[in-house]
């Protein structure tokens, strides 16, 4: 296949852009760009033209999922953490992006802690020389692809609101209490106290499938694991996999992180293994006889049970952390355990139909990273 250099098929335009601290920054209707997205709104703009923007430093050079290229429409400002590209006549611009979105970087970015893709290396950079009709296809066909995954994220994310709304239907905004629901302390309702999680270096973990699989905090979200075949694995010897292992129904809370993180929990559901789980995050477990496990991990997702964890955080530079005893002095309600298991039942028949849209999901990623590889490489 033929290709051509950035530096021949568009215009640069990072001599234009323009840094402002977020101190000297105008609220405003324009969208303020910078490496990987909209980063504030400013009151004047720079650029108002059909452009692609590309990381030139802070981007997520080498990500599979996370593109280092985005497309960009009308009036706006751009930062200079990232590279202005113009498409010449003859390139389309949704083309470019697409070219660019997943560009392999290696050896092209340097910098040990912030890696940055210099304006030289990006002119060398080399993308598909093709008709500017079979662009338009390709394009369009890829379009098409984005629509049918974006329809089916937004599916996802009404079935998540339908199941808050539900929350809140049953058992009332918890900031607020209208049903006057009883409180306790959740340490008054636990069979398993908090526990600290394991720490192992990092010599410990292993690339193939031996060891032990552990649960680390970007495994879960929005109150449940992800995935637990795609947990990353380490040795583990008996007495921890013993003192660590997690069970059915075992909660983990985060306990340090960044304040915006601290807290974040998830429910222990289809545990395939014996399974472990890191330093960063406690493990509990609620008595099943007052608190449904489902009920209770959608409570401590609540800003409600936030709130709490804020007033108790013991916040350092760029991180906070709580306690077991912040934990267990966290308040809670305590709905009667048959109108609990009814939420739960409910929830369980709307993670049916969650299951199915995401299984037609996963198929439009393989198709979309097959026809990504096939045209770009």
């Amino acid at each position: 296949m033929q290709t051509m250099l950035l530096e021949d098929c568009c215009e640069i335009l990072d001599s234009m852009r323009i840094p402002i601290t977020a101190a000297n920054r105008q609220e405003g209707p324009y969208p303020y760009y910078g490496a990987n997205g909209i980063q504030d709104y400013v009151a004047e703009y720079i650029f108002d033209d059909e452009l692609v923007l590309l990381a030139e430093d802070g981007g997520n050079f080498g990500s599979k999922t996370r593109p280092i290229a985005y497309r960009v429409s009308g009036k706006c400002w751009v930062n200079n953490h990232a590279h202005v590209l113009k498409p010449k006549t003859g390139l389309d611009v949704d083309f470019l992006c697409y070219s660019l979105m997943f560009y392999n970087t290696d050896g092209l970015v340097n910098g040990a802690t912030r890696q940055k893709l210099t304006q030289a290396t990006m002119r060398k950079m080399q993308i598909p020389d093709l008709p500017l009709k079979e662009q338009k296809e390709i394009v369009n066909q890829l379009n098409t692809i984005v629509a049918i995954k974006d329809m089916r994220n937004r599916e996802l994310q009404r079935l998540d609101e339908l199941i808050k709304a539900r929350f809140v239907e049953m058992f009332g905004d918890p900031m607020t209490n209208p049903h006057n629901l009883p409180r306790v302390t959740l340490g008054s309702v636990l069979t398993i106290e908090p526990q600290n999680g394991l720490y192992k270096p990092q010599s410990d973990y292993v690339s193939d499938k031996t060891g032990v699989p552990i649960l680390r905090i970007d495994s879960f979200y929005d109150g449940k694991v992800v995935n637990f075949s795609s947990l990353k694995r380490l040795i583990c010897s008996e007495i921890e996999l013993k003192r660590y292992s997690l069970y059915e129904n075992d909660i983990v809370i985060n306990r340090v992180n960044s304040i915006e993180y601290l807290g974040k929990c998830g429910l222990v559901q289809g545990l395939i293994e014996n399974t472990v789980f890191e330093s960063n995050m406690m493990r509990l477990h609620v008595d099943e006889h007052k608190l449904h496990p489902v009920y209770i991990t959608k409570l401590l997702c609540s800003q409600f049970i936030y709130q709490q964890i804020l007033k108790r955080a013991k916040k350092a530079v760029n991180q906070a952390s709580i306690n077991q005893k912040d934990v267990q002095s966290l308040v809670v309600y305590m709905p009667p355990i048959e109108q609990q298991e009814r939420f739960a039942a409910f929830v369980a028949q709307t993670d049916k139909s969650k299951v199915a849209i995401q299984k037609s999901l996963d198929e439009t990623q393989l198709l979309f990273d097959s026809l990504m590889q096939e045209y770009f490489g």
